[in-house]
């Protein structure tokens, strides 16, 4: 596995939910800042939501009070709930895995993924 794997977009209508998944980390001993971009046609990449090695949760503004961040299987799976999905939310979302700068540069260098970007999962938000 050379890079972070999402899963779990699809097509919704507005109001309903998704919940993606990322596995997003190599090994059981590694520690990642992990974190959710999204991107549309003709934009940048935007970031989303993002929690550190540490635990410490950020929020993008306009998805604060709707997404939630949670991790499980020893913080190796990284999950986004989205909530009260809106039109606007329709996105490319791509999750983002780095050695968390807490290790010694011997584990991050074991820890680091070819590519540090998933390759995205599309969510579709109709109104």
């Amino acid at each position: 596995q050379v890079q972070p794997e999402e899963s779990g977009g699809g097509s919704v209508q507005a109001g309903e939910s998704l919940k993606l998944s990322c596995a997003a980390s190599k090994y059981t001993y590694c520690l990642y800042d992990m974190s959710w971009y999204r991107q549309t046609a003709g934009k940048e990449r935007e970031f989303v939501a993002g929690v550190d090695s540490d635990g410490n949760l950020e929020y993008a503004e306009s998805v604060k009070d709707r997404f939630s961040l949670s991790q499980a299987n020893a913080k190796r799976t990284l999950y986004l709930q989205m909530n009260s999905l809106k039109p606007e939310d329709t996105a490319m979302y791509y999750c983002k895995s780095v050695p968390s700068p807490r290790m010694i540069e011997f584990l991050v260098s074991k820890c680091r993924w070819d590519d540090e970007w998933g390759q995205g999962t599309l969510v579709t938000v109709s109104s």
